[in-house]
């Protein structure tokens, strides 16, 4: 994988939906639940060995950044690794829910 922008599709039903990166060595993915039509919670990040250390779970969440700051969305990082993200990049504050009324 070069260093360069990936594509991650996003699928979203009426629920649920997910980040996905395929490639012929596999597929990673990050799935989320919608709550209310301004909120999503952020469940999982399934990212296989294969493309472990390439960044692509940073660029499943980096994407829904982007997305929930166009649509005027706030993400609930309840998945480990997406909260860990959060963590790390206090530049995505704006888009950052609350989980059980406490700040992440």
């Amino acid at each position: 994988m070069s260093e360069g922008a990936i594509d991650i599709r996003l699928e979203s039903g009426e629920s649920k939906g997910r980040y996905v990166y395929q490639a012929p060595e596999g597929e990673a993915e990050m799935t989320f639940t919608k709550v209310g039509a301004s909120r999503l919670i952020i469940d999982h990040t399934g990212v296989p060995d294969v493309f472990r250390g390439q960044g692509i779970g940073l660029k499943l969440v980096q994407r829904a950044v982007e997305d929930a700051r166009v649509a005027g969305k706030i993400i609930i990082p309840l998945c480990p690794f997406a909260a860990a993200q959060f963590r790390r990049h206090p530049e995505w504050a704006d888009v950052l829910g609350q989980q059980g009324g406490k700040p992440q």
